[in-house]
């Protein structure tokens, strides 16, 4: 069984410091996204494109790029 005690680098035993109480503002945003997480994971998978352009996602930069040629929108 694992003990609550680290060993630290000069060998000596060092104990876990405790966590620091979450505000409710942090446990509100750590609930929210764990219910995002849940809804992305229970998704249907996106379908697959076909006969796209290929490459990278032009617009991963937010500027339209296209063979090194970039235009804003």
């Amino acid at each position: 069984m694992a003990d609550a005690t680290k060993t630290g680098e000069s060998g000596e035993s060092v104990a876990e410091t405790p966590r620091k109480a979450l505000t409710p503002a942090a446990e509100r945003a750590l609930a929210e996204a764990e219910e995002r997480r849940r809804k992305a994971d229970a998704a249907p998978p996106r379908a697959r494109e076909i006969n796209g352009r290929g490459g990278k996602e032009p617009t991963r930069y937010g500027d339209w790029e296209a063979k090194g040629i970039i235009s804003d929108f």
